[in-house]
C-alpha cells in the first residue's frame, strides 16, 4: 500500500476487501438504512453481519481474535460503508479505533487477553470516554476524577457525545479521569477501564441528533463507580497523551469515512443526472450540473489521496500527525460540500429524507466537528508548520 501513490493501484488483498465490503454495503446496509435513520434504531443485524465478516478485527493480530490486517484495511472498509450509511460506518470506526485500539495500544497483556477477543469479534463494543460538558476540544479541562481507595479506583463525573456507549452489546468504556496533580500544578490525567456492568455507571437517554440517527450516542454518568486498581490503562498520568495518539490515528479513519460519504454523493448524483429529465433531456447534459458533479469528483479524489498518504506514513512508522489533520480537514469538508451540491442537484427530492443524499446532508456536518473540529485541525497543521 505504501507505494500506491506512485503506482496508482492497490494490492489485490486490499481490492478484494474493498469489493467484499462494497457488496455488503449495497446488498445489506443500503436497503435498511432509511428505516433505521427514520426510526432512530441501532442496526443490530447489520452489525452482526459486519462482525461475522471480521470487520471489527481488521487491524488486530490473530492472537487476539483479529484478522491480522492493518489500519489501512479498516479505512477501506469505512470508505465503502460511508458511501451508503454513515451511522453504520461510525459504529465500526468508533468500535475499532476508539473502542478497542486503546486497549491494544496501551493495555497490559492481561487486559488485552480479557477484552480484545470480545471486541475484535464485534459481538461486544467498547466506547471512548473523553469528551465532557466542559471539555471538548480542550480535553485538558477534564473534570471526571478517579481516586484510589485501597486497591480500587473510585470514578465520579460525566462524559457526553459518547458513541457506542449504550447499546445492548456495549461492555466497556475507557475513561479519561483526573487521578492527581503533577509537580508543575497541572492535572494528572489517566485512563481507567470501566465495564458497563459496574454499579454507578449509567448511560443516560440517547441524544436526539441532527444526523447519524442509527448510531448510538449517549451522555454518561459515573457515580462512585468502583473498579480494581489494575483497570488503569497504560501508565498513570499518560492518559491524555495516549488519547491524543488515538485521536491522531482516528482522524485518518474519519477521513476515510468522509471520503466514502463524498463519493457516495457523487455516485448518487451521476445516477440521478442520467435518469432525471428536464426540458426534454437528462439534466446531466447541462454543463451547470455536469461541472458541479465534476467538482464533487475532484473533492473526493483529493481527499482520498490525502488519507492514503496519511495511512502510508502511519504504517511506515513515520510521523503522520500533520498529514492526518490535513486528511481529516480536507475529507470532512469534501463530504459536507458534496452533500450540499448533491442535494441541490436532486432539487426537491434532495430534501426528502428517504433519499441517500438527504441523509448525507444531515450526517456530514458532524464530520467537521467530531474527533477534532476543523479549527483544531487548522491549529495542529499550523503548529506542525512551525507557527
Amino acid at each position: 500500500m505504501t507505494d500506491y501513490l506512485s503506482s496508482g493501484q492497490l494490492p489485490d488483498e486490499y481490492q478484494q476487501l474493498a469489493k467484499t465490503v462494497r457488496d455488503f454495503a449495497q446488498t445489506v446496509v443500503a436497503p435498511v438504512a432509511a428505516e433505521h435513520d427514520a426510526n432512530h434504531t441501532f442496526p443490530y443485524k447489520v452489525i452482526d453481519g459486519m462482525a461475522d465478516m471480521g470487520l471489527f478485527g481488521l487491524p488486530f493480530p490473530e492472537q487476539y481474535g483479529g484478522m491480522g490486517g492493518d489500519y489501512f484495511a479498516l479505512c477501506l472498509a469505512l470508505e465503502e460503508l460511508g458511501k451508503v450509511d454513515q451511522s453504520v460506518a461510525i459504529t465500526l470506526e468508533a468500535g475499532v479505533s476508539l473502542g478497542a485500539m486503546p486497549v491494544y495500544r496501551f493495555g497490559n497483556e492481561a487486559q488485552k487477553e480479557e477484552w480484545l477477543p470480545q471486541l475484535t469479534s464485534g459481538k461486544s463494543l467498547a466506547a471512548f470516554g473523553l469528551t465532557e460538558p466542559g471539555a471538548g476540544s480542550d480535553a485538558g479541562g477534564t473534570k471526571t476524577t478517579a481516586k484510589l481507595d485501597g486497591t480500587d479506583w473510585i470514578v465520579n463525573g460525566n462524559k457526553q457525545f459518547i458513541t457506542n456507549s449504550g447499546t445492548d452489546i456495549t461492555r466497556l468504556v475507557t475513561v479519561t479521569a483526573v487521578t492527581g496533580v503533577k509537580e508543575n500544578g497541572t492535572k494528572e490525567i489517566s485512563t481507567i477501564l470501566v465495564p458497563t456492568s459496574t454499579p454507578g455507571f449509567t448511560a443516560e437517554p440517547a441524544y436526539n441528533k441532527v444526523g447519524w440517527n442509527a448510531s448510538d450516542t449517549h451522555p454518561l454518568t459515573f457515580q462512585d463507580v468502583r473498579v480494581p486498581q489494575e483497570n488503569l490503562l497504560g501508565e498513570r498520568g499518560r492518559g491524555y497523551a495516549n488519547f491524543l495518539r488515538i485521536l491522531d490515528e482516528g482522524r485518518i479513519a474519519i477521513a476515510a469515512l468522509s471520503v466514502g460519504a463524498a463519493q457516495g454523493c457523487v455516485d448518487e448524483s451521476v445516477k440521478y443526472a442520467k435518469e432525471r429529465e428536464a426540458f426534454g433531456r437528462p439534466i446531466g447534459a447541462n454543463q451547470a450540473i455536469a461541472f458541479k458533479i465534476a467538482r464533487m469528483e475532484v473533492r473526493a479524489h483529493v481527499a482520498r489521496t490525502a488519507y492514503y498518504d496519511a495511512a502510508a506514513l502511519m504504517l511506515a512508522g513515520k510521523p503522520f500527525k500533520k498529514q492526518a489533520s490535513i486528511a481529516k480537514l480536507v475529507a470532512s469538508e469534501a463530504a459536507m460540500d458534496n452533500a450540499r451540491d448533491a442535494t441541490q442537484i436532486f432539487g426537491g427530492y434532495g430534501f426528502m429524507n428517504e433519499y441517500p443524499v438527504a441523509r448525507h446532508y444531515r450526517d456530514s456536518k458532524i464530520l467537521e466537528i467530531g474527533e477534532g473540529t476543523t479549527e483544531v485541525q487548522l491549529m495542529l497543521i499550523a503548529r506542525e508548520a512551525g507557527l
